[in-house]
């Protein structure tokens, strides 16, 4: 039944994605920041008690409604699984934003896939070149593959109902919302607050993160090239700067990219001001637009992989 609650959430979502649901996450941001502002006395134990307070309601509800609907019939907690899972992932909100990118490149519109990567990923992207947006896209691309879809399945699995599903997505939203400093020059009493406070969630998605990112990275080499793959990822990924308190994005990406065979990283030109420097992960070639079906390629057959190890294992269950 998990299997078949992934395979229509995915359906549903490629389908079409309804605007309202990206009113959910409005209304859990808006909820985080109340929280913030309430709870928030600059401590890591305040972070704790609003982290306890945001995240243990939702899974709890998650996981007696699945309850009660499964005692009712089957079916009507499968219905539920699925819902829950199309409000939650997010492979759709990846492989569109990249199709357009890629449309625009095919057209020779550099500025019109500058745009699209601005409304997808935010930031300046003016001045950006092709190699740049490309490089941009496939690192936005992994990270949220990771996040929106592969860490959401393997929770959706390992935990009853849809609670591990609820439990992640809510923590990664948390994590996100309740940033400390994101530069060593960021040190005003302001910062170093929201950092203590922020902390107890960054900690819970570092623990949620550690064996799906490792999948995810293994999943990419298995499907990519697995030499290069399984190099990067030992030998890039923890030089790649801490998101969120987690180390799952150095991870999934120099695995990724690795697999592409692909150069990620490198300064990122912010206009006005000093490039933001990163290091570089990956291997052989710097990104060009015609890396970006490759990397949705992987992505998918990444996924193939995912949803084909689920079915054995649920096959095997079945066996007497």
């Amino acid at each position: 039944m998990n299997l078949l609650a992934i395979l229509a959430a995915l359906g549903l979502e490629q389908w079409r994605a309804f605007a309202w649901r990206n009113g959910v996450e409005r209304v859990w941001a808006r909820q985080a920041r109340r929280l913030e502002r309430v709870f928030n006395g600059g401590t890591a134990g305040h972070g704790a008690v609003a982290t306890a307070i945001a995240i243990v309601p939702a899974v709890a509800f998650a996981v007696v409604a699945w309850w009660l609907l499964d005692t009712l019939h089957p079916v009507a907690s499968w219905v539920f699984n699925v819902v829950v899972l199309y409000l939650l992932m997010g492979f759709r909100r990846f492989s569109h934003a990249v199709s357009a990118i890629v449309a625009a490149f095919k057209d020779g519109d550099l500025a019109a896939a500058r745009r699209a990567l601005g409304a997808w990923r935010g930031g300046m992207t003016d001045t950006m070149s092709s190699t740049d947006v490309s490089r941009l896209a496939i690192e936005r691309g992994l990270a949220d593959a990771y996040r929106q879809v592969f860490a959401v399945i393997f929770w959706f699995v390992v935990l009853p109902g849809p609670a591990g599903a609820v439990l992640y997505r809510a923590a990664a939203r948390l994590a996100g919302e309740w940033v400390g400093p994101r530069t060593g020059e960021d040190s005003t009493p302001i910062a170093r607050e929201r950092e203590a406070f922020g902390r107890p969630a960054r900690w819970l998605l570092a623990v949620l993160d550690w064996l799906p990112a490792r999948l995810t990275a293994l999943s990419f080499a298995v499907v990519g090239d697995f030499e290069d793959a399984v190099a990067c990822w030992r030998t890039q990924a923890a030089g790649w700067p801490v998101e969120e308190g987690a180390d799952a994005s150095g991870t999934v990406l120099a695995a990724g990219a690795g697999a592409l065979g692909v150069v990620l990283g490198g300064p990122i030109g912010v206009p006005g001001e000093e490039p933001i420097w990163r290091p570089e992960i990956g291997t052989g070639e710097a990104p060009e637009p015609e890396f970006l079906p490759s990397a949705v390629g992987l992505v998918w057959r990444a996924l193939v992989l995912w949803l084909a190890i689920i079915l054995l294992v649920t096959v095997a269950n079945l066996l007497p």
